[in-house]
Formats: structure tokens, C-alpha cells, sequence
């Protein structure tokens, strides 16, 4: 199949596209840089060099490209995130959701693409019912302060992905990622805070994390290429977890001392006011993931994953 792979190499670009690979597909693969692009080729990848914020270019790369299936894995995030200024980090991710998420889109439909697979996260559900939701409950309609920019350009990527005219969307609702090259990986920086006892456990530790091991993402990445039907898919693991068990359990992982509990109010104070958000996240349900994709995780929780990524 001939696939036109926008994100090749962030996280979860770089297993995925050995899987790709792996599994015979034909890869033209999105870069700005003459020397990835080299890379790329050099390993039998095409490449397509363009700026994803260039409208033109990445839509003329689409097009000459005749993929029968785009993937959008466009991020721009960085490894440590000071939850203080979570918008600020996540800033030029936000911009390629809403600028570049509509172009991929069109581009497909007008390359004559079968169909767009988007990623999108499974942790900006509304807060609201049971601990664990399903994909017909709402996107967060009024998330604090310093997520809003966030939810938003989710909304409008999803958006453009699902509902434009000729191509079919799937859009692919990651949980947190954790694993070789993410912020929960081995050597990343962000592990420091729970090490110096900086990660605690809000409140009394209800609040639900869906958790997907990078390379279990990618694997539902590529049925998703050619199995089940357009819409929206939560890709996280069996298990939603607990802040008040999977914290101490990470902690315990990378050799940290127990986490320390606050109150959410003393918490806000000095992490501002996307901890909030933090204190009252829902799980992710992947029953529909695992009936139409045929997927399943290899890890199927944080029990399994975090000794075998950290141990």
C-alpha cells in the first residue's frame, strides 16, 4: 500500500514507520530537512521535503505523492513539559493541528486517498460520568485555562480529519505515551520531577490515566490503515489507571522515592491552573479498538509496561 506519512520522526513516527516498513508498505515520508531527507532515503524511504506549515508545499507533496492512505502524526512537542505553561509548550503542536490537520486532509482527498488516519489524544475527554469513557462521550467543552488552546486545536483537527468531502477519517485517540522517546521513557528529562519528588499525587488519587506503550500505538496504527470503519478510536491499554496507583508505581520503576500527596487547591497554586484539569482526567474505554481494529495492546497496563520500559 502506498502510505504518505506526515511525523516520521517523533515518537511515535519512528516505530511506526518500522512497521510500515515491515509490513511491505510503500513510504513517502514528510521532512524539512535535506539530511533526514537523505536518511530517509538511504533506508528506502521516499522522501518529501516540505515545511508542514506551508500550505502549498505540503499539499502540492501530498498530491504528487498518490498515497492511498495519509497519516497524520504531526507534533512539535517537547520532551519536558513545565506543567506551568503547559499552552506555552504545546504552542507549536497546537499550530500544526489547526493549520496543518485541514491540509493533510484535503490533500488526501485530493491526491484521490482512500482514507486520512489522524492522532489525537484520549485524555481530553469532558470530565463528567463514570471513570472510564467510551467514544461517544464529549470532547472537554470548557477546560481550565491552561489547556484550552489545546483541546481546541484537537477539536479542529478532528474536525477536518472526520469531515471532509471524498477521503474516509479515522482519527486515533492515543493515551499517554510512554516508552523509548517519550516523556515517560528512559533518560527523559521530565522523570527528574518524580524524582525529586515534584510529580504528586492529587487529592486522593481518582483521577484516571489511559496509558499506551509507543510501540502498541504504532501496531494500531497500521490496521487501522485498512480495518474498521471511519470515526474516532481510543488506542490506550486495558486498564486505566489510578494517579494514586500508577504514580508510586513509575516511582518505583526508575528507583524514585514514594511521591508525596497534596491537596488539588496547593497544588493549583504553584502548578497553575492545568493541574486542575490533572486532578479530574476520565480513562479511555479500547473495546471499540480491539473489535474493529483487531488490535490489541502487547502491554496491558502500566503493571506490565513500566518494569519492561524502566526496569
Amino acid at each position: 500500500m502506498k502510505v504518505f506519512l506526515a511525523g516520521a520522526t517523533g515518537a511515535i513516527g519512528r516505530p511506526l514507520l518500522d512497521r510500515l516498513q515491515a509490513a511491505g508498505h510503500d513510504v513517502t515520508a514528510l521532512t524539512r530537512s535535506d539530511e533526514r531527507a537523505a536518511l530517509l532515503a538511504g533506508r528506502g524511504v521516499t522522501p518529501a521535503v516540505a515545511d508542514a506549515l506551508d500550505a502549498e508545499a505540503l499539499h502540492d507533496a501530498v498530491v504528487a505523492a498518490r498515497p492511498e492512505v495519509v497519516i497524520n502524526e504531526l507534533t512539535n512537542i517537547p520532551r519536558r513539559i513545565d506543567i506551568r505553561r503547559y499552552d506555552e509548550a504545546m504552542a507549536p503542536t497546537n499550530r500544526l493541528r489547526r493549520e496543518a490537520g485541514p491540509v493533510l486532509a484535503q490533500a488526501a482527498a485530493d491526491a484521490g486517498a482512500r482514507r486520512i488516519v489522524a492522532q489525537s489524544i484520549a485524555f481530553s475527554l469532558a470530565p463528567a460520568g463514570p471513570p472510564v469513557l467510551d467514544e461517544t462521550a464529549p470532547m472537554w467543552d470548557d477546560p481550565p485555562r491552561g489547556m484550552r488552546d489545546a483541546v481546541a486545536a484537537m477539536r479542529a483537527l478532528e474536525q477536518a480529519t472526520l469531515n471532509t468531502p471524498g477521503v474516509e477519517g479515522v482519527v486515533l485517540r492515543y493515551g499517554f505515551f510512554y516508552g523509548p522517546g517519550t516523556t515517560y521513557g528512559p533518560g527523559s528529562p521530565g522523570l527528574d520531577d518524580m524524582r525529586r519528588r515534584r510529580f504528586p499525587v492529587l487529592g486522593r488519587g481518582e483521577a484516571r490515566f489511559s496509558f499506551i506503550h509507543v510501540d502498541d500505538a504504532a501496531a494500531a496504527t497500521v490496521l487501522a490503515l485498512d480495518h474498521g470503519a471511519p470515526g474516532v478510536y481510543h488506542v490506550t491499554d486495558d486498564e486505566p489507571a489510578r494517579m494514586g496507583d500508577w504514580v508510586p508505581a513509575m516511582a518505583a520503576a526508575i528507583g524514585a522515592p514514594p511521591p508525596r500527596h497534596v491537596p488539588v487547591w496547593l497544588a493549583r497554586v504553584f502548578g497553575g491552573p492545568t493541574v486542575s484539569g490533572m486532578a479530574v482526567l476520565r480513562g479511555a474505554s479500547n473495546a471499540k479498538a480491539r473489535r474493529e481494529l483487531g488490535w490489541a495492546p502487547g502491554f496491558p497496563s502500566y503493571r506490565e509496561g513500566f518494569p519492561a520500559v524502566f526496569g
